[in-house]
Formats: C-alpha cells, sequence, structure tokens
C-alpha cells in the first residue's frame, strides 16, 4: 500500500505541509516496505486548479491514501474518483511526515468524507 503525505521536503523526516493543492512536496511511502521517495507538487505554483493537479499528479503515482490537513472539493472529488483515501492530519501540531505515517498505522487519523473547505477561486459554488 503506498501512501503520499504533504510535507515541506522530500523525505519523512521533514515537516508536514498542512496544504493539500500548494503543498511544496509530497513524500509517498510504501507502508509494507518503508521505501520512500520524494517528489516537488507539480500543482505549487499552478494559476489555478492545484487540487485536481495535484491530486492528479497523486493518482499517476499508483497511491491508494493520502494524508493532508485540507482538501477542497475539486481536489476530493479528483481522489474519490480515483479511489484514493483522504486522511486529515491534525494541523494543531508541527509534526513531521514520519509521525503522521506513525499515526496513520495506529489508526489514529480521521478519514474525510467530504471536503474539508470550499475551494478557492471559485470552487465548490
Amino acid at each position: 500500500m503506498k501512501i503520499a503525505i504533504s510535507t515541506t521536503g522530500k523525505t519523512l523526516d521533514t515537516g508536514f505541509d498542512p496544504r493539500f493543492g500548494r503543498a511544496a512536496y509530497f513524500c509517498i511511502v510504501d507502508v509494507d516496505t518503508r521505501a520512500t521517495t520524494g517528489h516537488t507538487n507539480p500543482a505549487l505554483s499552478a494559476k489555478g486548479g492545484a487540487g485536481v493537479q495535484a491530486a492528479k499528479f497523486i493518482a499517476d503515482q499508483g497511491v491508494d491514501a493520502v494524508i493532508s490537513g485540507s482538501f477542497g472539493p475539486n481536489a476530493f472529488r479528483t481522489l474519490q474518483a480515483a479511489n484514493i483515501a483522504t486522511y486529515l492530519a491534525p494541523t494543531k501540531d508541527a509534526l513531521l511526515a514520519a509521525d503522521l505515517l506513525e499515526h496513520y498505522k495506529a489508526g489514529q487519523l480521521q478519514q474525510a468524507n467530504a471536503p474539508s473547505h470550499a475551494g478557492h477561486h471559485g470552487g465548490g459554488h
């Protein structure tokens, strides 16, 4: 099983980035082997539609679940359409990606069943 975590760097030892579409990086982890790959978010500087672009990138990586602090409506729908589970990380704590991986494995993260905010640039209207 592969999980993507929105991060401030390319490894599990970097901080968690609570933004999904505008996260600086995604750290993708194979939960079974703990093998990780770090990817710059190709949607980081998008003029619009960053959430959808980031979601499509994540889907192209063969990810089964994603952990972030929030998901806009378009990103959420794109991830759901790709059968990618969405989990919300606690944004009040300064956590490393490795911490979130452990929270996920322990079943301590809330699964998002709907977008967590209304979106930007008129999305969700």
